[in-house]
């Protein structure tokens, strides 16, 4: 069965159920790595060496572990709307929040990985080594989660 024909079989009130439980467990996929990222980040000042870490590395050190946070929050977002409005009528309005919001979220958790891996490879290699890996990866979780997927959509229209 194509979605086309899917779309056809299926009212207002299935699509939109089944577009929130796909988007809920895209987002079950998300949480473990923000989780492990964000419990990194906090256990790393504890550390004997990152006493060592100062100026930007530590600037954006703080700012990483902010990105984690905040990119916890956002990926969390939806499963909290979604109990706290369980059962209301406006499940669609519901659904594009969450989307907003893990759209939100993912952002801020690429961001947050290439710091974090700015913050490692510099505090071993050096500034310039770690830069250029943290510019690398950015390019690439942005390739592969947005260019790539919009870019699809546009040719499939």
């Amino acid at each position: 069965m194509t979605d086309d024909q899917t779309r056809s079989d299926e009212s207002t009130k299935e699509r939109v159920d089944r577009e929130l439980i796909e988007l809920l467990n895209e987002v079950r996929v998300a949480l473990p790595g923000v989780q492990v990222l964000f419990a990194f980040l906090l256990t790393l000042p504890f550390s004997n060496r990152f006493r060592e870490v100062g100026g930007a590395t530590e600037a954006l050190y703080i700012v990483a572990l902010c990105l984690t946070a905040a990119a916890s929050g956002f990926l969390i977002a939806p499963s909290a709307y979604h109990r706290l409005n369980f059962r209301t009528p406006d499940k669609e309005r519901m659904l594009y929040t969450a989307n907003h919001l893990t759209i939100a979220g993912m952002m801020l958790l690429a961001v947050a990985m290439s710091c974090v891996l700015y913050v490692v490879v510099s505090f071993l290699y050096g500034s310039a080594i770690g830069g250029a890996l943290a510019g690398g990866l950015g390019g690439l979780v942005c390739w592969l989660w947005y260019v790539l997927p919009l870019w699809r959509r546009a040719s499939t229209r």
